[in-house]
Protein backbone atom coordinates (compact mmCIF):
# COMPACT_ATOMS: atom_id res chain seq x y z
CA UNK A 1 0.00 0.00 0.00
CA UNK A 2 1.32 3.43 -0.97
CA UNK A 3 1.19 5.57 2.19
CA UNK A 4 1.13 8.69 0.01
CA UNK A 5 -2.17 7.65 -1.60
CA UNK A 6 -5.43 7.93 0.34
CA UNK A 7 -9.14 7.72 -0.40
CA UNK A 8 -11.53 9.80 1.67
CA UNK A 9 -14.76 7.95 1.07
CA UNK A 10 -18.47 8.80 1.41
CA UNK A 11 -18.06 12.19 3.09
CA UNK A 12 -20.07 15.39 2.86
CA UNK A 13 -17.66 17.72 1.07
CA UNK A 14 -18.17 21.43 1.79
CA UNK A 15 -16.51 23.64 -0.79
CA UNK A 16 -17.14 26.74 -2.91
CA UNK A 17 -20.67 27.40 -1.78
CA UNK A 18 -22.04 23.87 -1.85
CA UNK A 19 -22.11 20.66 0.17
CA UNK A 20 -22.25 17.33 -1.64
CA UNK A 21 -21.64 13.68 -0.90
CA UNK A 22 -18.51 12.33 -2.52
CA UNK A 23 -15.01 10.92 -2.34
CA UNK A 24 -11.53 12.44 -2.57
CA UNK A 25 -8.47 10.66 -3.94
CA UNK A 26 -5.24 12.07 -2.52
CA UNK A 27 -1.89 11.31 -4.11
CA UNK A 28 1.61 12.74 -3.61
CA UNK A 29 0.31 15.49 -1.36
CA UNK A 30 -2.36 16.72 -3.76
CA UNK A 31 -6.03 16.19 -4.49
CA UNK A 32 -5.90 13.91 -7.52
CA UNK A 33 -9.60 13.32 -8.13
CA UNK A 34 -12.97 14.43 -6.77
CA UNK A 35 -15.83 11.94 -7.21
CA UNK A 36 -19.54 12.45 -6.74
CA UNK A 37 -20.98 9.67 -4.56
CA UNK A 38 -23.33 8.43 -7.26
CA UNK A 39 -20.41 7.75 -9.59
CA UNK A 40 -18.56 4.42 -9.73
CA UNK A 41 -15.11 4.52 -8.16
CA UNK A 42 -12.59 3.12 -10.67
CA UNK A 43 -10.95 0.14 -8.97
CA UNK A 44 -7.63 0.47 -10.76
CA UNK A 45 -7.33 4.16 -9.92
CA UNK A 46 -7.97 3.69 -6.22
CA UNK A 47 -6.12 0.40 -5.76
CA UNK A 48 -3.56 0.44 -2.97
CA UNK A 49 -5.07 3.45 -1.21
CA UNK A 50 -5.45 3.85 2.49
CA UNK A 51 -9.23 4.17 2.76
CA UNK A 52 -10.89 6.49 5.27
CA UNK A 53 -14.58 5.63 5.71
CA UNK A 54 -16.20 9.02 6.36
CA UNK A 55 -19.92 8.42 6.14
CA UNK A 56 -21.59 11.09 8.31
CA UNK A 57 -18.48 13.27 8.44
CA UNK A 58 -17.80 16.67 6.87
CA UNK A 59 -14.66 17.30 4.81
CA UNK A 60 -13.61 20.96 4.59
CA UNK A 61 -10.57 22.65 3.07
CA UNK A 62 -7.86 23.12 5.67
CA UNK A 63 -8.26 26.34 7.67
CA UNK A 64 -5.89 29.19 6.78
CA UNK A 65 -5.24 31.47 9.77
CA UNK A 66 -3.86 34.80 8.62
CA UNK A 67 -2.92 36.08 12.09
CA UNK A 68 -1.10 34.14 14.80
CA UNK A 69 1.59 34.87 17.38
CA UNK A 70 3.55 31.67 18.05
CA UNK A 71 6.14 33.52 20.22
CA UNK A 72 9.32 32.02 18.73
CA UNK A 73 12.03 33.25 18.89
CA UNK A 74 12.45 34.86 22.27
CA UNK A 75 9.30 33.98 24.20
CA UNK A 76 9.25 30.21 23.98
CA UNK A 77 7.97 29.87 27.53
CA UNK A 78 4.62 31.16 26.20
CA UNK A 79 4.60 29.04 23.03
CA UNK A 80 6.79 27.99 20.14
CA UNK A 81 6.29 27.04 16.53
CA UNK A 82 6.19 23.29 17.25
CA UNK A 83 3.74 23.44 20.17
CA UNK A 84 1.41 26.00 18.65
CA UNK A 85 1.39 24.43 15.18
CA UNK A 86 0.56 21.15 16.93
CA UNK A 87 -2.44 22.79 18.57
CA UNK A 88 -3.33 24.38 15.23
CA UNK A 89 -3.50 21.12 13.28
CA UNK A 90 -5.52 19.58 16.11
CA UNK A 91 -8.00 22.38 15.44
CA UNK A 92 -8.08 21.87 11.66
CA UNK A 93 -5.68 24.70 10.75
CA UNK A 94 -3.35 23.61 7.95
CA UNK A 95 -1.67 26.96 7.17
CA UNK A 96 -0.79 30.00 9.26
CA UNK A 97 0.78 33.45 8.88
CA UNK A 98 2.79 34.46 11.91
CA UNK A 99 3.38 37.93 13.32
CA UNK A 100 6.69 39.81 13.74
CA UNK A 101 6.54 40.93 17.40
CA UNK A 102 8.95 38.29 18.64
CA UNK A 103 12.36 38.77 20.28
CA UNK A 104 14.20 39.91 18.26
CA UNK A 105 11.48 41.54 16.18
CA UNK A 106 11.13 40.37 12.59
CA UNK A 107 12.01 43.72 11.06
CA UNK A 108 15.07 42.76 8.98
CA UNK A 109 15.60 40.28 6.18
CA UNK A 110 18.08 38.42 8.38
CA UNK A 111 15.53 37.84 11.14
CA UNK A 112 12.88 36.91 8.58
CA UNK A 113 15.16 34.22 7.14
CA UNK A 114 15.71 32.84 10.64
CA UNK A 115 11.95 32.50 11.13
CA UNK A 116 11.56 30.59 7.89
CA UNK A 117 14.34 28.24 9.01
CA UNK A 118 12.50 27.60 12.30
CA UNK A 119 9.28 26.95 10.39
CA UNK A 120 10.99 24.42 8.10
CA UNK A 121 12.43 22.60 11.11
CA UNK A 122 9.43 22.61 13.44
CA UNK A 123 6.08 23.50 11.94
CA UNK A 124 3.48 20.78 11.42
CA UNK A 125 1.36 23.19 9.36
CA UNK A 126 2.21 25.21 6.28
CA UNK A 127 3.60 28.62 7.15
CA UNK A 128 4.54 32.14 6.19
CA UNK A 129 5.73 35.10 8.24
CA UNK A 130 4.97 38.80 8.17
CA UNK A 131 7.72 41.36 7.82
CA UNK A 132 7.32 43.90 10.61
CA UNK A 133 7.26 47.64 9.94
CA UNK A 134 8.93 50.23 12.16
CA UNK A 135 9.36 53.98 11.86
CA UNK A 136 12.73 53.51 10.15
CA UNK A 137 13.05 50.19 8.27
CA UNK A 138 11.57 51.12 4.91
CA UNK A 139 14.54 49.70 2.96
CA UNK A 140 14.10 46.32 4.65
CA UNK A 141 10.39 46.36 3.78
CA UNK A 142 11.09 47.16 0.15
CA UNK A 143 13.53 44.24 -0.07
CA UNK A 144 10.92 41.69 1.07
CA UNK A 145 10.23 38.81 -1.33
CA UNK A 146 6.60 39.03 -2.39
CA UNK A 147 6.55 35.38 -3.51
CA UNK A 148 7.09 33.79 -0.08
CA UNK A 149 6.20 36.50 2.48
CA UNK A 150 2.53 36.97 3.28
CA UNK A 151 2.66 40.69 3.95
CA UNK A 152 3.90 43.68 5.92
CA UNK A 153 2.52 44.09 9.44
CA UNK A 154 1.97 47.62 10.74
CA UNK A 155 1.08 48.21 14.38
CA UNK A 156 -0.82 51.49 14.28
CA UNK A 157 -1.47 50.92 17.99
CA UNK A 158 0.99 49.58 20.54
CA UNK A 159 0.61 45.95 21.62
CA UNK A 160 2.85 43.11 22.80
CA UNK A 161 6.39 43.97 21.68
CA UNK A 162 5.67 47.70 21.26
CA UNK A 163 6.27 47.92 17.49
CA UNK A 164 4.16 51.07 17.22
CA UNK A 165 4.53 52.96 13.93
CA UNK A 166 3.41 56.50 14.78
CA UNK A 167 5.38 58.66 12.35
CA UNK A 168 3.06 59.84 9.57
CA UNK A 169 5.87 60.10 7.00
CA UNK A 170 6.94 56.54 7.79
CA UNK A 171 3.33 55.41 7.37
CA UNK A 172 3.10 57.14 4.01
CA UNK A 173 6.27 55.38 2.81
CA UNK A 174 4.96 52.01 3.99
CA UNK A 175 1.59 52.52 2.30
CA UNK A 176 3.36 53.39 -0.96
CA UNK A 177 4.73 49.83 -1.17
CA UNK A 178 2.71 48.08 -3.87
CA UNK A 179 4.37 44.67 -3.96
CA UNK A 180 2.87 43.22 -0.77
CA UNK A 181 -0.33 43.45 1.28
CA UNK A 182 -0.09 45.84 4.22
CA UNK A 183 -1.86 44.37 7.26
CA UNK A 184 -2.71 46.80 10.05
CA UNK A 185 -3.50 46.71 13.75
CA UNK A 186 -5.60 49.87 14.06
CA UNK A 187 -5.94 51.63 17.43
CA UNK A 188 -5.15 55.28 18.06
CA UNK A 189 -2.49 55.50 20.74
CA UNK A 190 -3.27 59.08 21.84
CA UNK A 191 -6.93 58.23 22.51
CA UNK A 192 -5.91 55.11 24.45
CA UNK A 193 -3.52 57.09 26.65
CA UNK A 194 -6.17 59.73 27.37
CA UNK A 195 -8.73 57.05 28.25
CA UNK A 196 -6.26 55.24 30.48
CA UNK A 197 -5.45 58.46 32.34
CA UNK A 198 -9.14 59.05 33.01
CA UNK A 199 -9.69 55.50 34.23
CA UNK A 200 -6.63 55.71 36.50
CA UNK A 201 -8.10 58.81 38.12
CA UNK A 202 -11.25 56.82 38.84
CA UNK A 203 -9.71 53.52 39.98
CA UNK A 204 -6.05 54.24 40.74
CA UNK A 205 -3.87 51.16 40.22
CA UNK A 206 -6.79 48.76 40.80
CA UNK A 207 -8.33 49.00 37.32
CA UNK A 208 -10.89 46.26 36.71
CA UNK A 209 -10.52 44.40 33.42
CA UNK A 210 -14.07 45.38 32.43
CA UNK A 211 -12.60 48.85 31.78
CA UNK A 212 -10.51 47.44 28.92
CA UNK A 213 -13.06 48.32 26.19
CA UNK A 214 -13.42 51.80 27.67
CA UNK A 215 -9.65 52.30 27.53
CA UNK A 216 -9.13 50.75 24.09
CA UNK A 217 -12.33 52.33 22.92
CA UNK A 218 -14.56 52.46 19.86
CA UNK A 219 -13.16 55.89 19.00
CA UNK A 220 -9.57 54.63 19.19
CA UNK A 221 -10.35 51.84 16.73
CA UNK A 222 -12.42 53.93 14.35
CA UNK A 223 -9.97 56.84 14.13
CA UNK A 224 -7.03 54.57 13.36
CA UNK A 225 -8.99 52.48 10.86
CA UNK A 226 -10.12 55.65 9.08
CA UNK A 227 -6.47 56.71 8.82
CA UNK A 228 -5.42 53.36 7.37
CA UNK A 229 -8.22 53.44 4.81
CA UNK A 230 -7.44 57.03 3.80
CA UNK A 231 -3.76 56.21 3.29
CA UNK A 232 -4.62 53.10 1.29
CA UNK A 233 -7.02 55.02 -0.93
CA UNK A 234 -4.48 57.80 -1.42
CA UNK A 235 -1.60 55.52 -2.39
CA UNK A 236 -3.44 52.57 -3.96
CA UNK A 237 -2.26 50.19 -1.24
CA UNK A 238 -3.43 46.61 -0.95
CA UNK A 239 -4.67 46.97 2.65
CA UNK A 240 -5.86 44.21 4.97
CA UNK A 241 -7.49 45.45 8.19
CA UNK A 242 -6.88 43.02 11.02
CA UNK A 243 -9.18 42.08 13.94
CA UNK A 244 -11.99 44.61 13.57
CA UNK A 245 -13.92 44.91 16.81
CA UNK A 246 -16.58 47.60 16.43
CA UNK A 247 -19.78 48.33 14.56
CA UNK A 248 -18.32 51.76 13.75
CA UNK A 249 -15.51 50.21 11.70
CA UNK A 250 -17.97 48.02 9.80
CA UNK A 251 -19.62 51.17 8.46
CA UNK A 252 -16.34 52.11 6.79
CA UNK A 253 -16.23 48.92 4.68
CA UNK A 254 -17.44 48.34 1.16
CA UNK A 255 -18.78 45.10 -0.34
CA UNK A 256 -19.83 46.48 -3.72
CA UNK A 257 -17.13 44.52 -5.58
CA UNK A 258 -16.04 40.91 -5.50
CA UNK A 259 -13.24 39.89 -3.17
CA UNK A 260 -10.71 39.47 -5.97
CA UNK A 261 -11.25 43.10 -6.95
CA UNK A 262 -11.10 44.57 -3.46
CA UNK A 263 -8.07 46.67 -2.59
CA UNK A 264 -9.18 46.98 1.06
CA UNK A 265 -10.16 43.78 2.84
CA UNK A 266 -10.83 43.02 6.49
CA UNK A 267 -10.72 40.35 9.14
CA UNK A 268 -12.65 39.55 12.29
CA UNK A 269 -11.35 37.23 14.99
CA UNK A 270 -13.23 34.34 16.54
CA UNK A 271 -13.19 35.90 20.01
CA UNK A 272 -14.92 39.05 18.76
CA UNK A 273 -17.68 36.86 17.31
CA UNK A 274 -17.95 34.69 20.44
CA UNK A 275 -17.50 36.93 23.51
CA UNK A 276 -18.97 40.30 24.54
CA UNK A 277 -18.11 42.69 27.37
CA UNK A 278 -20.48 40.98 29.84
CA UNK A 279 -18.13 37.98 29.68
CA UNK A 280 -15.37 39.92 31.48
CA UNK A 281 -17.16 39.24 34.78
CA UNK A 282 -16.62 35.49 34.36
CA UNK A 283 -13.48 35.28 32.22
CA UNK A 284 -11.57 38.34 33.45
CA UNK A 285 -8.18 38.96 31.86
CA UNK A 286 -8.30 35.59 30.10
CA UNK A 287 -10.39 37.29 27.38
CA UNK A 288 -8.35 40.47 27.34
CA UNK A 289 -7.20 41.08 23.77
CA UNK A 290 -6.13 44.15 21.82
CA UNK A 291 -8.40 45.43 20.33
CA UNK A 292 -10.75 44.85 23.23
CA UNK A 293 -13.84 42.67 23.18
CA UNK A 294 -16.65 45.19 23.24
CA UNK A 295 -20.45 45.24 23.44
CA UNK A 296 -23.02 42.66 22.41
CA UNK A 297 -24.14 45.13 19.76
CA UNK A 298 -20.61 45.17 18.34
CA UNK A 299 -20.49 41.37 18.38
CA UNK A 300 -23.75 40.98 16.48
CA UNK A 301 -22.77 43.76 14.06
CA UNK A 302 -19.54 41.93 13.26
CA UNK A 303 -21.46 38.71 12.59
CA UNK A 304 -23.84 40.58 10.27
CA UNK A 305 -20.89 42.17 8.46
CA UNK A 306 -19.30 38.76 7.96
CA UNK A 307 -22.54 37.35 6.59
CA UNK A 308 -22.99 40.31 4.23
CA UNK A 309 -19.44 40.21 2.89
CA UNK A 310 -18.36 43.53 4.36
CA UNK A 311 -15.86 41.53 6.46
CA UNK A 312 -13.96 38.93 4.45
CA UNK A 313 -11.88 36.70 6.73
CA UNK A 314 -12.15 34.97 10.11
CA UNK A 315 -8.85 34.42 11.98
CA UNK A 316 -7.68 33.90 15.56
CA UNK A 317 -5.00 36.41 16.61
CA UNK A 318 -3.74 33.43 18.63
CA UNK A 319 -1.50 35.03 21.28
CA UNK A 320 -0.56 32.85 24.27
CA UNK A 321 0.79 34.12 27.58
CA UNK A 322 1.56 32.21 30.73
CA UNK A 323 -1.29 31.80 33.19
CA UNK A 324 0.71 33.70 35.79
CA UNK A 325 1.05 36.67 33.44
CA UNK A 326 -2.68 36.73 32.74
CA UNK A 327 -3.45 36.83 36.48
CA UNK A 328 -1.48 40.03 37.03
CA UNK A 329 -3.22 43.35 37.84
CA UNK A 330 -4.57 45.24 34.84
CA UNK A 331 -1.63 47.61 34.36
CA UNK A 332 0.91 44.76 34.14
CA UNK A 333 -1.26 42.11 32.50
CA UNK A 334 -0.52 41.39 28.81
CA UNK A 335 -3.27 41.19 26.20
CA UNK A 336 -3.84 38.10 24.09
CA UNK A 337 -5.01 34.51 24.45
CA UNK A 338 -4.64 31.15 22.65
CA UNK A 339 -7.31 30.12 20.14
CA UNK A 340 -5.99 28.00 17.23
CA UNK A 341 -7.08 24.64 18.66
CA UNK A 342 -10.68 25.78 19.11
CA UNK A 343 -11.37 28.39 16.43
CA UNK A 344 -13.01 26.04 13.93
CA UNK A 345 -15.03 24.31 16.65
CA UNK A 346 -16.30 27.69 17.86
CA UNK A 347 -17.32 28.71 14.36
CA UNK A 348 -19.03 25.36 13.80
CA UNK A 349 -20.89 25.89 17.05
CA UNK A 350 -22.27 29.12 15.59
CA UNK A 351 -23.46 26.99 12.68
CA UNK A 352 -25.14 24.55 15.06
CA UNK A 353 -26.89 27.53 16.68
CA UNK A 354 -28.24 28.61 13.30
CA UNK A 355 -26.09 31.74 13.06
CA UNK A 356 -24.30 30.91 9.80
CA UNK A 357 -23.95 28.18 7.20
CA UNK A 358 -21.11 25.72 6.79
CA UNK A 359 -20.49 27.23 3.38
CA UNK A 360 -20.00 30.70 4.90
CA UNK A 361 -17.57 29.34 7.50
CA UNK A 362 -15.53 27.63 4.78
CA UNK A 363 -15.60 30.79 2.69
CA UNK A 364 -14.34 33.00 5.53
CA UNK A 365 -11.76 30.61 7.01
CA UNK A 366 -10.46 28.84 3.88
CA UNK A 367 -11.35 30.39 0.53
CA UNK A 368 -11.12 34.07 1.39
CA UNK A 369 -7.70 34.01 3.11
CA UNK A 370 -6.34 32.24 0.04
CA UNK A 371 -7.88 34.88 -2.24
CA UNK A 372 -6.88 37.87 -0.08
CA UNK A 373 -3.24 36.84 0.05
CA UNK A 374 -3.05 35.16 -3.39
CA UNK A 375 -1.94 31.86 -1.90
CA UNK A 376 -1.01 29.32 -4.56
CA UNK A 377 -3.08 26.13 -4.82
CA UNK A 378 -4.54 26.08 -1.31
CA UNK A 379 -7.78 27.06 0.40
CA UNK A 380 -10.08 25.08 -1.90
CA UNK A 381 -10.94 21.45 -2.60
CA UNK A 382 -9.88 21.32 -6.24
CA UNK A 383 -8.11 18.73 -8.33
CA UNK A 384 -4.41 19.56 -8.46
CA UNK A 385 -4.51 21.62 -5.27
CA UNK A 386 -2.59 20.72 -2.12
CA UNK A 387 -4.43 18.11 -0.05
CA UNK A 388 -4.92 20.36 2.98
CA UNK A 389 -8.13 19.05 4.51
CA UNK A 390 -9.96 18.79 7.81
CA UNK A 391 -12.45 16.04 8.62
CA UNK A 392 -15.12 16.94 11.18
CA UNK A 393 -17.52 14.69 13.09
CA UNK A 394 -20.61 16.91 13.47
CA UNK A 395 -22.26 14.70 16.08
CA UNK A 396 -19.23 14.07 18.30
CA UNK A 397 -19.06 16.53 21.18
CA UNK A 398 -15.83 17.96 22.53
CA UNK A 399 -15.46 19.63 25.94
CA UNK A 400 -12.40 21.83 26.41
CA UNK A 401 -10.42 20.92 29.51
CA UNK A 402 -6.88 21.17 30.85
CA UNK A 403 -6.42 17.51 29.93
CA UNK A 404 -6.94 18.04 26.18
CA UNK A 405 -5.49 21.54 25.67
CA UNK A 406 -2.33 21.41 23.53
CA UNK A 407 -1.20 25.03 23.89
CA UNK A 408 2.14 25.34 25.62
CA UNK A 409 0.64 27.86 28.05
CA UNK A 410 -1.76 25.12 29.19
CA UNK A 411 -4.99 27.15 29.37
CA UNK A 412 -7.77 28.36 27.10
CA UNK A 413 -10.51 31.00 27.35
CA UNK A 414 -12.80 28.23 26.06
CA UNK A 415 -12.26 25.96 29.08
CA UNK A 416 -15.50 24.24 30.12
CA UNK A 417 -17.15 24.89 26.75
CA UNK A 418 -18.74 21.86 25.08
CA UNK A 419 -18.77 22.00 21.29
CA UNK A 420 -21.10 19.83 19.25
CA UNK A 421 -18.42 18.98 16.68
CA UNK A 422 -14.95 17.46 16.82
CA UNK A 423 -11.98 17.44 14.48
CA UNK A 424 -11.21 13.82 13.54
CA UNK A 425 -8.45 14.16 10.93
CA UNK A 426 -6.30 16.99 9.63
CA UNK A 427 -4.37 16.38 6.43
CA UNK A 428 -1.45 18.68 5.59
CA UNK A 429 -0.15 18.12 2.07
CA UNK A 430 -1.97 14.77 2.04
CA UNK A 431 -0.42 13.54 5.29
CA UNK A 432 -2.69 12.82 8.30
CA UNK A 433 -0.82 14.98 10.81
CA UNK A 434 -3.78 14.75 13.22
CA UNK A 435 -5.54 11.40 13.52
CA UNK A 436 -8.28 10.89 16.13
CA UNK A 437 -6.45 12.70 18.89
CA UNK A 438 -2.96 11.56 17.91
CA UNK A 439 -0.30 13.82 16.41
CA UNK A 440 1.83 12.43 13.58
CA UNK A 441 4.85 14.71 13.55
CA UNK A 442 7.05 12.82 11.10
CA UNK A 443 6.32 15.23 8.26
CA UNK A 444 6.54 19.01 8.43
CA UNK A 445 4.51 21.68 6.67
CA UNK A 446 5.68 23.64 3.66
CA UNK A 447 6.29 27.37 3.15
CA UNK A 448 3.31 29.05 1.55
CA UNK A 449 3.81 30.39 -1.97
CA UNK A 450 2.02 33.45 -3.32
CA UNK A 451 0.99 34.50 -6.85
CA UNK A 452 1.72 38.23 -7.10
Amino acid sequence: MNPEKSLLKDATIVNEGSAFRGHLLLSDGKIERIFQSDGQLPGALTEGCKVYELDGYWVLPGIIDDQVHFREPGMEYKGDILTESTAAVAGGITSFMEMPNTIPQTTTQKELEKKFAIGAEKSLANYSFYMGATNDNIDELRATDRNNVCGIKVFMGASTGNMLVNDIEALKNIFMIKRLPVATHCEDEAIIKTNLSQVEKEFGQAIPVRMHPRIRSHDACEKSTRLAISLAERFGTRLHLLHLSTANEVRLLDNSTGLKEKMITSEVCVHHLWFAENDYDEKGSFIRWNPAIKSEYDRTSLIKALLSGHIDVVATDHAPHSEQEKMRPYLSCPSGAPMVQHSLLAMLELHHRGVMSLEKIVEAMCHNPAICFNIKDRGFIREGYAADLVVVAPGKSHTVSRENILYKCGWSPMEGQTFRSSVVYTFVNGFPVYDNGKINASQKGQPLAFSR
